[in-house]
């Protein structure tokens, strides 16, 4: 066999257990979370930054399998850092969306499902969170309409919540 057709074979392992790796990894991880009560978009965002991982470390295998050097994957990391590092510069608040994700993640009271109301001076928000990522919360209203607040801005406000069960104020 020629050097390309094994490096090929290799890489289509690679991506073969890479997909189930993803799918068995998710699924032990979906099934522990739930034992643990867990709301579903916390388990979401455990799952996507698992996925990250596993991305990270197939192409790190994909560059070993295709035989680049030390040299080319050392510059091109660089490269794109300083990119992220300009990017996060031109855009400082991308770095506390992302920070602020992590914090209501682990230690704030809201979660999927809950009915709440900004409390602010220049924004009216009122709905059911449906999503949770790493920059926005969503927001659905009675309109059926679709607000995004950035985790920074939604980190820092006063709102009220209602679950169904109970309305508590939270600061």
């Amino acid at each position: 066999m020629k050097q390309y057709e094994i490096q090929i074979i290799e890489t289509l392992m690679v991506i073969g257990g890479y997909v189930l790796v993803y799918y068995i990894v998710k699924s032990v991880i979906n099934n522990a979370l739930k034992r643990t009560q867990f709301e579903r978009g916390r388990r979401k965002m455990t799952i996507r930054a698992i996925q990250l991982f596993t991305t990270i470390g197939a192409i790190t295998l994909l560059t070993g399998i295709w035989g680049f050097s030390q040299n080319e994957i050392a510059f091109f990391a660089s490269t794109i850092l300083t990119a992220l590092g300009i990017a996060f510069f031109a855009q400082w608040s991308l770095l506390s969306n992302i920070t602020s994700s992590i914090l209501i993640f682990f230690n704030h009271p809201v979660k999927l499902g809950d009915h709440i109301k900004v409390l602010h001076k220049d924004y009216n928000y009122e709905g059911e969170v449906t999503e949770m990522n790493y920059f926005f919360v969503h927001i659905k209203t009675s309109n059926n309409e679709i607000i995004t607040i950035p985790n920074s801005h939604f980190f820092q406000s006063s709102f009220s919540v209602s679950n169904g069960k109970q309305k508590t104020e939270i600061q």
